[in-house]
């Protein structure tokens, strides 16, 4: 039997880059009867909310997933708790190494007891690739192990997944993780589209490429991965599941480069790639990933566009944003 409709929905991280994006889907559906966003904008921006500003079904609360108490209060009376706040910047662990447990383990561990004890029924949970490690060409599907992630943020969000598999088990709080390829989309507030975009902007005689270009990795439209997440939270049916969500296609740094250039209206050729060498852009980043998706395929969930595509429509949406000064804002 498949679970009930999500009506009141709390979106842990709702006003960052796919947060936002939930918040424009749910609100868009009648089915959602209350929808509470609890963020503390520091990587979250005010304006992904703005145009629901007027909907009284929205509450905004600025506050900080570290501090349990007042994240229990904001979840008290949802259904379904949305968790999407993590360290935004992969690279950063690299200077400061307790970044991935003090905003991500620990964040996880909060919203699984907000969850418990706010009497939420779900957790929908933002994973990611990082949980595999460095499996080179490897398809890997969910069942694979040992999981060996190479990274502190992906060592975060496996423990995430455990942490909500023993909520799930002792105390019956449901819960998807949903490991995704990269996402991008408009709106987007980092990423390897949105840096080249960025620097074309700043400069469009060179163009600086972290490693060698020949990282090879999915990129996914934000739209299909809200698809995947909503379609899955009603359709699996295992107290926990987790489910990798990728396109089945992928493409290289350097052809996303490419791209960038031509979506910034430049000639191919024109801007000069600068790389920096070596096999991926830093220490714990994974320059290979593939994804098998036929567990979420199975659920009748199919992505509406290509990896290149995905890049092409985030990267034209940031020209846009630019023009309206909201590229960094």
């Amino acid at each position: 039997m498949s679970q009930p409709a999500i009506q009141r929905v709390c979106v842990v991280g709702g006003a960052g880059f796919i947060g936002g994006h939930f918040v424009d889907r749910l609100l868009g559906s009648d089915v959602t009867e209350r929808l509470t966003v609890y963020d503390n904008f520091s990587s979250g921006r005010e304006w992904h909310l703005a145009p629901h500003r007027h909907d009284t079904r929205l509450t905004v609360i600025k506050g900080d997933v570290r501090d349990l108490e007042p994240l229990v209060a904001a979840v008290d009376g949802h259904d379904t708790v949305i968790h999407l706040a993590s360290n935004p910047d992969i690279a950063r662990a690299m200077t400061d190494p307790a970044v991935d447990f003090d905003q991500g383990t620990l964040l996880t561990h909060h919203v699984a007891e907000a969850a418990r004890r706010g009497g939420a029924r779900m957790v929908l949970y933002a994973s990611g690739s990082g949980v595999y490690g460095d499996l080179g060409h490897h398809e890997a599907a969910e069942d694979y192990g040992p999981l060996i992630p190479v990274s502190t943020y992906g060592a975060s969000k496996l423990a995430g997944e455990a942490l909500l598999a023993s909520y799930a088990a002792m105390f019956g709080v449901a819960a998807r993780a949903f490991r995704f390829g990269n996402v991008v989309g408009p709106r987007q507030t980092h990423g390897v589209g949105f840096d080249f975009i960025r620097r074309l902007l700043d400069d469009p005689t060179r163009l600086r490429i972290l490693g060698d270009g020949q990282q090879s990795k999915s990129y996914i439209h934000v739209d299909d991965v809200i698809d995947a997440v909503l379609h899955a939270a009603g359709a699996a049916q295992q107290a926990f599941a987790v489910f990798n969500v990728a396109t089945g296609d992928y493409v290289t740094v350097t052809e996303i480069a490419e791209l960038a250039v031509d979506v910034a209206g430049l000639p191919a050729g024109g801007p000069r790639f600068e790389y920096t060498g070596g096999d991926r852009g830093w220490k714990g980043d994974v320059p290979v990933v593939r994804l098998n998706t036929d567990r979420i395929r199975a659920l009748g969930w199919k992505n509406q566009r290509t990896a290149r595509e995905a890049l092409r429509a985030s990267m034209e949406s940031m020209l846009v944003d630019a023009q309206e000064g909201r590229l960094d804002a």
